[in-house]
């Protein structure tokens, strides 16, 4: 051990996403000192990319906005969608957790603040104990400069919302501004922020930039210390138990002490070809997934080379996507809402409801099989003047570059669309023609699109079925539709502490685990928006609050 260059500190985080952040937040709050070990030179991992939405039920943030929730109705809920995939000690602890998480946060920071994203429903509202209202909350935008040089290395998500702050709950009606007064309204004032921020020289963040943004002021201000371009290498292990982790970091190898706890946050194995290769479903890539760069398993590995267990090693937390040219895959979200949009396989039919949550779409994509890796999304020109589809506002052309590419192909009818993109045209006319009749009828027969209070979230309220619209007119649009991720949900085991357990049940001293590096405690679905930040979160405060606790009771016991 190189004790030249040994530091050390009560508790060590690897891992600088909103569930890191958390556990070293809370460690400094309660008085142990705390690093966080980032392996990029950003900070914000994966959490940073996302919506920053967290689905925590019953917290304070629905409380204030009358949104009534009980513990009842939310185990209702998880036992009807998660079921007993997971134990139920950490779904309960999940439950009663995540809203003392965000009262203790709330009150003891001046940063960690939220508020309600009205209607954003959970994924499966008509199951027992759903909301269609939601249980959504998002935190509040925020001023990048309160960051300081922090901002700098903050890890940017580059949306394409053309120098826009919007919330979630901004683009649920932003996406209508052409077929409703709120629509337009919400355009008017983020206009009119956008113009404010410009004129006062503000560098407004919201979603999960201004989630991670708000807790990297909070941790500074209570003295906990983050490392960047520090890559963990393995864990430290004395007499069986955690003790510190060692870093690559200003060229050379480094040993962190851990005093009380290990917690690792580092997110999944999204970035590891051979690791997708040897637990996903086929076929499988890097180039589908829009998790942080530096999401290579690293922890993962190390936790198995401890006697980790794991779980859920084949599932992902899918994000039905669109390869563009020059970019990152563009995530569909709102776009499978659209109206007058179907999405096809290889053989030019529909194979599941569109609409369904994103999740689940990407399940549906693998149960399908080969002809579903040959899937596109078409629209016509009707729904292109519109809607926001692949995050290009209503009307807005196609860039050139993706004509170039053959990204989007374009037929003046369903015919010649379908030469274009390489399925039998007689199959893909009969698929339009009979959406159409359901979409005339207001009735999705095949596959109920828009009987779900989550499919009308992002539907127009105009219409008598706010996701169903005939595709009549031409041009028709395609662009390709892959099973993409938001990151990997399988991961180290972990017991209602947040502590890592071996294949017999028993914690490995020392060793916690929280977000996509754990295995979900949602199991193999998404409850709802924010279900992968949330507990996230939630156990980053359960690992940190433990560690204190043990480490209380050993100094009270030493004083008695």
């Amino acid at each position: 051990m190189d004790r030249e260059h040994e530091h050390e500190y009560d508790v060590v985080v690897v891992g600088s996403g909103a569930g890191g952040l958390t556990a070293a937040l809370t460690a400094r709050l309660r008085g142990l000192s705390a690093v966080v070990i980032e392996k990029t030179g950003r900070f914000g991992g994966s959490t940073s990319l996302s919506g920053g939405a967290i689905w925590v039920p019953n917290n304070l943030y629905l409380e204030e906005a009358g949104q009534r929730d009980t513990p009842e109705n939310a185990r209702a809920y998880l036992d009807a969608t998660v079921g007993e995939r997971v134990p139920a000690e950490r779904k309960d602890a999940y439950l009663a957790r995540g809203p003392e998480m965000l009262r203790y946060l709330h009150d003891r920071t001046r940063w960690v603040r939220f508020v309600y994203t009205p209607g954003y429903s959970d994924y499966y509202p008509e199951r027992p104990g759903g909301k269609p209202e939601g249980r959504s909350v998002e935190p509040c935008i925020v001023d990048g400069r309160r960051l300081g040089p922090e901002f700098a290395r903050m890890r940017r998500a580059g949306l394409p919302t053309y120098g826009l702050t919007m919330t979630s709950a901004d683009f649920g009606k932003l996406n209508m501004v052409t077929r409703t007064w709120k629509g337009k309204r919400t355009a008017v004032r983020v206009g009119l922020r956008a113009v404010g921020a410009l004129l006062t020289g503000r560098r407004l963040l919201s979603l999960g930039e201004a989630l991670v943004a708000r807790l990297r002021l909070a941790l500074a201000e209570a003295g906990g210390e983050l490392w960047l371009d520090s890559p963990f290498r393995d864990l430290v292990i004395e007499d069986g138990r955690v003790t510190g982790v060692r870093v690559h970091r200003g060229g050379r190898e480094t040993t962190v002490r851990a005093r009380h706890g290990v917690i690792l946050a580092a997110g999944g194995f999204s970035h590891a070809q051979d690791l997708r290769e040897k637990y996903l479903p086929s076929p499988t890539t890097t180039d589908w997934t829009h998790a942080a760069e530096g999401q290579t398993g690293d922890t993962l590995l190390a936790g198995l080379r401890a006697g980790a267990a794991v779980d859920l090693m084949d599932k992902v937390w899918g994000a039905p996507s669109v390869p563009t040219p020059d970019g990152p895959p563009f995530f569909l979200v709102a776009d499978r809402a659209v109206p007058a949009m179907v999405i096809v396989d290889g053989n030019g039919e529909r194979y599941a409801r569109e609409s369904l949550p994103y999740h689940e779409f990407v399940d549906r994509m693998y149960e399908h099989g080969e002809p579903a890796m040959n899937s596109w999304m078409i629209i016509d020109a009707r729904a292109k003047a519109r809607y926001i589809v692949v995050g290009l506002f209503p009307g807005q052309k196609f860039p050139k570059r993706w004509h170039e590419t053959g990204a989007v192909r374009t037929g003046r009818t369903p015919a010649e669309l379908a030469a274009e993109i390489g399925v039998p045209a007689a199959k893909l006319e009969a698929t339009i023609e009979r959406f159409n009749g359901f979409a005339r009828a207001g009735k999705d027969a095949d596959f109920r699109r828009g009987d779900s209070a989550y499919d009308n979230y992002y539907g127009d309220p105009t219409l008598p079925n706010p996701n169903l619209a005939p595709l009549e007119k031409g041009p028709f649009h395609a662009v390709r539709v892959v099973p993409g991720d938001i990151g990997t949900k399988g991961g180290l085991v972990t017991d209602a502490d947040a502590r890592v357990l071996r294949e017999d049940g028993t914690p490995i001293a020392g060793l916690y685990a929280t977000g996509n590096c754990s295995a979900a405690v949602t199991g193999e679905t998404y409850p709802g928006p924010g279900a992968t930040i949330g507990p996230a979160m939630t156990f980053g405060y359960v690992a940190a609050t433990h560690i204190a606790a043990a480490q209380n009771a050993v100094t009270q016991g030493g004083k008695a």
